[in-house]
């Protein structure tokens, strides 16, 4: 990260537990040419798609508590807690919620449009997760494969134990890498000595994927491979691996086989300059002040991960995306429909199983620092092949299904699928490092208008 405010901001929140979530809500306003504007662009926000608008009671949902989410919103709004925020919700293939609320930025106060542009953070490492599991199918790799036979860089690692760097016993897999057992982390915590580590290196600062290898590799793991659940940098060193056994720059990778084939014509890395209006500002919660403190934007010259998203080279498959509601809607609906989507199949329906199964073994909780969508403890929390697993509902202590798979980002997106109810619900905001429960609030709001 950068010396900038913005920059220290945006750490601060990641630091503080990536795995909260805000939100905004929805104002009445007087359009005028603004909102005219935004009726526009919210009409080009639906493309022709099996994935179309439709009324709830053809689902099973009441419209009437599904208003329940526009009311929530508003309270947000209302209390100057949040700016905006576009909401989405299917059942069994139809759209029955879409809106966008609220404005722009606290210092915008244009409409928020149903097309906005959203910084995702990590809701990138499900994206990834397929991205390599496609290549999976293709015979390319093993779960149990070394991570080194793809980057070698990483074929000598020390782990830090007790103070003192001790070569590791251990073989990171590509199991390990997907499922946050690595022995990595990101550096989020400044009083851990690997941590320490990951800081001074700014591996995230790295000019590309190949240069961030490098800095990795002179790191040491916080742990032997297999021995715990950590957030960590795991899911950058997988899209790494997808680019050099694809032959593909990562970015193309994800445009050529699965963005362009599921109509996601709005998430990249790189925010085209026709669309650069779209892209909404972040934010931050001033505590003392109890206000809402839109952060300034990044140089465009800065490199690295989570710099401008203008000129990035170092295509961060766990947090550098930038996506719309509904791009994303359509992402985790080809997921719930098995790997297909209007046609495009871009994974098994076995391997979707395989991949929403929870892979962590009895003695290795989640938690820790990292985003937990359904706010469980450790022991309730189970991660599959790029997301969090609900093992427990009633032990969650919100609504919803066991095997719902989840995850968020550091802004406040959110998104889960309930392969029970055939549900994809998602949430986008920009707030880092929210004080709000607002995705537990969400998650009510939309599972209880389900009627039948």
């Amino acid at each position: 990260m950068g010396e900038m405010m913005g920059k220290r901001v945006v750490l601060a929140a990641l630091a503080g537990g990536l795995w909260l979530l805000g939100a905004a809500g929805c104002a009445d306003v007087e359009r005028g040419d603004a909102g005219a504007a935004a009726a526009e662009a919210d009409a080009a926000a639906m493309p022709t798609s099996d994935l179309a608008e439709g009324e709830p009671a053809s689902v099973g949902m009441d419209a009437g508590r599904l208003n329940q989410i526009t009311a929530m919103t508003q309270r947000y709004v209302d209390e100057g807690k949040l700016a905006g925020v576009v909401t989405l919700v299917a059942r069994k293939g139809t759209i029955v919620h879409f809106e966008a609320v609220g404005q722009r930025g606290a210092d915008d106060e244009r409409p928020m449009t149903k097309d906005a542009l959203f910084r995702i953070y990590s809701m990138s490492k499900p994206v990834t997760a397929v991205a390599a599991m496609m290549l999976y199918e293709e015979g390319k790799f093993r779960l149990s494969d070394p991570v080194a036979k793809f980057v070698p860089e990483l074929a000598e690692l020390n782990v830090l134990v007790d103070g003192e760097e001790k070569p590791s016993e251990k073989t990171m897999t590509m199991q390990h890498l997907l499922t946050h057992t690595a022995g990595l982390s990101y550096g989020f915590n400044p009083r851990n000595p690997v941590d320490q580590k990951y800081r001074e290196a700014r591996i995230l600062a790295a000019a590309d994927l190949d240069e961030f290898a490098e800095r990795l590799a002179t790191l040491p793991l916080a742990f032997e491979p297999g021995a715990r659940w950590h957030y960590s940098v795991a899911v950058d060193v997988t899209g790494l691996v997808v680019q050099r056994l694809s032959g593909l720059s990562f970015d193309v990778f994800l445009k050529e086989r699965i963005f362009d084939p599921l109509g996601m014509n709005d998430t990249f890395f790189n925010v085209p300059e026709e669309k650069w209006d779209r892209f909404l500002p972040n934010h931050s919660w001033n505590g003392a002040e109890e206000k809402l403190v839109q952060i300034p934007p990044p140089e465009d010259d800065e490199k690295g991960a989570w710099a401008s998203y203008r000129n990035t080279g170092l295509f961060s498959g766990g947090g550098g995306l930038v996506s719309t509601t509904l791009d994303y809607a359509r992402f985790a609906e080809m997921v719930l429909r098995g790997g297909e989507l209007d046609g495009v199949r871009l994974l098994s329906p076995k391997t979707v199983a395989f991949m929403t199964a929870n892979h962590l073994p009895a003695a290795i909780a989640g938690g820790g620092k990292g985003e937990d969508p359904t706010g469980q403890s450790a022991s309730r929390f189970g991660f599959g092949l790029g997301w969090g697993v609900n093992t427990d509902v009633v032990a969650s202590g919100v609504l919803g299904s066991v095997g719902e798979y989840s995850w968020g980002g550091a802004a406040g997106t959110v998104f889960w699928v309930d392969p029970v109810e055939e549900m994809v619900v998602v949430g986008m905001i920009q707030l880092m490092g929210s004080p709000w429960n607002l995705r537990h609030d969400l998650k009510v709001a939309a599972v209880q208008a389900i009627v039948e």
